[in-house]
């Protein structure tokens, strides 16, 4: 049995949480927050980041090298294709989403979420940049209707659960939906993906969590 570690309200737990909900993969939750001091945590996730997990193998951080494992040893159903190309432009998106998009982003959620403050140049180096890496997305993302092509993939759940909180911090700090604004119809991919159960658990699931915060 697999052990998710972290907080339904991160997207990067999401991330890792709808890969497992799509294979249909048994798992149970173990509520964990970042910048942890406990040995138990470190010793799983040496930088206190959240997800990881646990399993009969040991423990493993760091999402993207878990949504691997998970495809490796579940490959059914894939959310990878078979052919190696077409694999590896899957895990381009994911890597561009994960890297380019939400961590150039992650500057603005202290302000955007948290009641921050962010400097007038570091704001303006951030739009910069960020505006540059949503239009680089925008090349890469095919929508047709899935962020990769005809089929769902991983992207997809690196997507859905970072997009609109890209969105929802440019448009709080800037008040500009710079995803949009990239050329990006985040809303209705954001919608289609949204009628999956496993959308629909992680989204319930992240209320829940952010009512209990509250």
């Amino acid at each position: 049995m697999i052990t998710l570690c972290g907080s339904p309200i991160s997207n990067y737990y999401n991330k890792v949480k709808m890969v497992l909900l799509e294979k249909g993969i048994a798992f149970v939750e173990e509520h964990c927050s970042t910048k942890s001091t406990e040995e138990t945590v470190l010793a799983c996730s040496p930088l206190a980041k959240i997800p990881f997990i646990r399993t009969e193998h040991g423990a493993m951080c760091e999402s993207q090298a878990i949504v691997d494992y998970l495809e490796a040893v579940w490959p059914q159903p894939p959310l990878v294709p078979a052919d190696p190309w077409q694999a590896a432009k899957v895990r381009e998106l994911v890597t561009f989403i994960d890297l380019h998009v939400e961590l150039t982003a992650r500057e603005l959620y202290g302000k955007a979420f948290f009641g921050g403050e962010i400097s007038e140049g570091n704001a303006a180096r951030v739009r910069k940049q960020l505006a540059k890496n949503l239009a680089g997305l925008a090349r890469l993302a095919k929508f047709s209707p899935y962020i990769a092509g005809e089929r769902f993939t991983m992207a997809d759940c690196a997507a859905y659960v970072s997009l609109p909180l890209v969105s929802l911090a440019s448009k709080s700090v800037y008040g500009e939906d710079l995803v949009a604004a990239a050329g990006i119809a985040w809303k209705p991919y954001s919608q289609l993906i949204g009628q999956r159960p496993s959308a629909q658990r992680v989204v319930a699931d992240r209320k829940a969590a952010q009512e209990r915060a509250a």
